[in-house]
């Protein structure tokens, strides 16, 4: 993760306290454990039921995602709490 921050600054990424950094995506080899969008979608061909009904293939300006997340064994869990980011459109 240093790495991947040093080559975001120096190439004058405005990395500010708050933003969130991924190193990829953690998916399995079933469906049920894909780990993106890309993945669930099938590349954009197979559209995603959100729970109103309505259908995404790709995330869309004003889509708010929440991440919620834990790990555990053995009757031990741990939770790491929770983000939420709001998709923003191109200003111009």
């Amino acid at each position: 993760m240093a790495q991947q921050l040093a080559h975001h600054t120096v190439n004058g990424c405005n990395v500010q306290v708050g933003d969130l950094m991924a190193s990829g995506t953690i998916s399995g080899p079933t469906t049920d454990s894909f780990g993106s969008m890309l993945e669930l979608s099938w590349g954009g061909r197979n559209p995603i039921t959100l729970n109103d009904g309505s259908t995404r293939t790709f995330l869309q300006d004003g889509d708010v995602l929440t991440m919620r997340a834990f790990a555990g064994e053995e009757g031990m869990r741990v939770g790491f709490g929770e983000v939420e980011g709001e998709i923003l459109g191109v200003k111009g």
